[in-house]
C-alpha cells in the first residue's frame, strides 16, 4: 500500500498558471484552475507507476493561518489572482467528486495536514508520498518510506538525496529555512546567510540555537565573524522564523487510514461535478477506476 499525500493548493495554482487552455463554466465563471486540477488529479489516480491505493488532498482555506498571528509578514491572500480565490470552496468540491479525501486547513495549513498524516500512516504503508515541491516537508522526510514528489520536474527527494543536494538532515530542515528564509511563506530569514553557509554550520551544530555566539566555529565558512555578529543580533527573529516553518504533527484529523483508500471515482458525484463546470466533451472517458 502506498499513501499519496497531495498539497492541493499548490495543485490549483500550478493548473492556473499553466499553459493549457482557458475553461468557462455554463454560467461564464473562469475555472481554468478548477479543470485542471482536476486533471492533475485523475492522472496522479490512474497513473500505474503511482500505483495510488491511499490519497488525501490538503487545502489552504482560507491562505492565512494560526502563523499569521505570530508574524505580520507571513503569506497572506494579498497580491493573489482574484480569479483563482474565487475557486478555493470549488477545488474542494471538485476533490471530493473524485472520490477523494479532503482536508481543509484554516487554522493550520496544509502542509501541516500533510505532515501529520505522514507521521501518523508512516507505520501502515510501504511508502507515503508527499506531492508538493516545498522545501519544509523535508523535515518529515525519513530514508526511502516517508519521501516528496516534485511532479512539474520529476524529481522525488527522499532523505539521503535531502542531504545530498542540501546538505542537511530533516531535523535542520527548520533551522536551515528560518537562516536562509522562505519567500513562498514570507520568512525572511537571517541577512548573510546563504543556502550552503547555513548548511554547512548546521551539519556541524545540527540546530540554530547551538550555534556559537562567541568564539571560532568549528566549520570553515567565508565571513564567519560577521555571519556570528547577523546572528547574534537577530536570534530572537530566528527562533521565531524557525517556529513558523517548523510543520504541526498532531492536526486534529478526523481520518483513518481506511477512510483514505481510493476506491474509484463516483460516477453520480463525478457526472454532477462535470456538468456544473460544463466540462469538456470527452473528459470522463479520462476515468478509469470508477468506484463500484
Amino acid at each position: 500500500m502506498r499513501l499519496h499525500l497531495v498539497d492541493g493548493t499548490y495543485e490549483l495554482f500550478r493548473a492556473h498558471f499553466s499553459k493549457r487552455p482557458s475553461h468557462a463554466s455554463p454560467s461564464g465563471q473562469p475555472l481554468k484552475a478548477t479543470v485542471g486540477l482536476a486533471s492533475s488529479l485523475l492522472a496522479l489516480a490512474h497513473d500505474p507507476d503511482e500505483d495510488v491505493t491511499h490519497i488525501g488532498v490538503a487545502f489552504d482555506n482560507p491562505i492565512r493561518s494560526f502563523r499569521n498571528d505570530l508574524f505580520d509578514g507571513y503569506k497572506t491572500e494579498e497580491g493573489v489572482d482574484a480569479e483563482i480565490l474565487a475557486q478555493f470552496d470549488l477545488a474542494e468540491e471538485t476533490t471530493r467528486a473524485l472520490g477523494m479525501v479532503v482536508w481543509r486547513m484554516d487554522r493550520w495549513e496544509a502542509d501541516d495536514a500533510m505532515a501529520t498524516a505522514a507521521t501518523r500512516f508512516a507505520g501502515d504503508v510501504a511508502q507515503v508520498r508527499i506531492l508538493t515541491p516545498d522545501k519544509d516537508l523535508g523535515q518529515v522526510l525519513r530514508g526511502t518510506h516517508i519521501v516528496q514528489v516534485d511532479r512539474v520536474r520529476q524529481k522525488l527527494i527522499d532523505e539521503p538525496k535531502l542531504l545530498e543536494s542540501r546538505g542537511i538532515a530533516p531535523g535542520s530542515v527548520a533551522d536551515w529555512l528560518a537562516l536562509v528564509g522562505d519567500t513562498a511563506d514570507g520568512i525572511p530569514g537571517v541577512p548573510g546567510f546563504g543556502e550552503k553557509t547555513a548548511a554547512a554550520l548546521l551539519g556541524a551544530y545540527g540546530h540554530l540555537e547551538d550555534i556559537p555566539l562567541e568564539g571560532e566555529w568549528t566549520v570553515a565558512v567565508r565571513g564567519a565573524p560577521r555571519l556570528q555578529e547577523s546572528l547574534r543580533a537577530r536570534l530572537d527573529d530566528a527562533r521565531l522564523y524557525k517556529k513558523l516553518a517548523t510543520l504541526v504533527l498532531d492536526v486534529p484529523l478526523a481520518e483513518s487510514l481506511e477512510d483514505l483508500r481510493f476506491k474509484g471515482v463516483p460516477r453520480t458525484a463525478f457526472a454532477a461535478w462535470c456538468a456544473k463546470v460544463g466540462a469538456r466533451e470527452g473528459f470522463a472517458d479520462r476515468v478509469v477506476r470508477w468506484a463500484p
